[in-house]
């Protein structure tokens, strides 16, 4: 009997141990050597983020020599961890590159940013409606542009509330510059308005002559009509003269280039519209009293 029959059994024994040990020095190898992408470590949070929202990664890959992220939008890192930023919206792919060979994706969902809505600074917004510039006198309208319930007008003049109602009028006793204030149960600040108040005509001194005191006068109705023949504030240099000329009497005869003849009113109406009139002379009539103009002769040219 030869050796191989005598230890056949432990023959057999011995090649199949060595084939077990060998297929796990294989197994053990491949562990350590042969590698595919379901062995990368690495990590991407959140999938979800904004535009300028912080982006993490991580990556813990023990066989990694070399890696490199690419965040799909241009640019990459090789980093093992760090944070990137998306400027635009879309969905992009992070990918890591290990050893230029193994190659892991994770989508990211980058939405655009929510902007807050502007706070709408007109709502509830006061604003006064008034002119700026008014002779001595003169009822001047005030109103205030506003969704409040309660209205405190002070008109500057006597240091005291004037009125409690959305739309106030008030006559200014003495000319001068004049701050308006409005408080209202919506403003948490008063709301201003700046006024100037021109002085009335003012009864001529005796020892004026009485051809000085009729120029002045004509002067002066010359200077309010050509005010409205500019386009200036109508309602003022009117009132002014129908007040302290006329006696509030709208019908005075006005005659214009020695022709035609018109009603106060209806020719300051038309000189308001039909603009560019230069005002040359003017020459106003009294009644028998010295009180009232009862007539103005225009000379007036384009």
């Amino acid at each position: 009997m030869n050796y191989f029959q005598k230890n056949k059994k432990n023959i057999i024994i011995g090649v199949i141990a060595t084939l077990l040990i060998a297929a796990l020095v294989a197994l053990w190898l491949q562990k350590k050597v042969i590698h595919s992408a379901d062995d990368i470590v690495g990590v991407v949070y959140p999938s979800s983020v904004a535009v300028g929202d912080t982006l993490l990664f991580e990556d813990k890959t023990q066989f990694a020599k070399t890696k490199r992220w690419s965040f799909g939008d241009g640019t990459t890192s090789d980093k093992s961890s760090g944070i990137h930023f998306y400027n635009k919206p879309g969905y992009y792919q992070v990918t890591l590159i290990i050893d230029n060979k193994y190659s892991k994706s994770f989508p990211v969902m980058v939405s655009a940013r929510s902007l807050p809505k502007p706070k709408d600074t007109t709502k509830n917004k006061t604003l006064i409606d008034a002119q700026t510039q008014a002779m001595q006198f003169e009822n001047v309208q005030f109103r205030a542009v506003s969704d409040a319930k309660q209205f405190t007008w002070k008109f500057g003049e006597t240091g005291n509330i004037d009125s409690k109602d959305k739309l106030a009028i008030y006559s200014y006793k003495k000319p001068g510059d004049y701050i308006v204030t409005l408080y209202t149960d919506e403003s948490e600040e008063p709301i201003l308005h700046q006024i100037k108040i021109l002085p009335a005509y003012d009864a001529l001194e005796e020892e004026v002559s009485v051809e000085d005191a009729y120029a002045k006068i004509d002067n002066d109705f010359k200077y309010h009509l050509q005010q409205i023949a500019n386009g200036n504030s109508f309602n003022m240099h009117y009132n002014y003269l129908l007040r302290t000329y006329l006696c509030n009497n709208e019908n005075t005869v006005v005659k214009v280039n020695d022709s035609k003849v018109n009603n106060f009113y209806m020719y300051c109406a038309g000189l308001q519209f039909d603009k560019n009139n230069v005002i040359q002379t003017v020459k106003v009539n009294f009644d028998d009293a010295q009180n009232c103009v009862t007539k103005v002769d225009i000379n007036q040219s384009k």
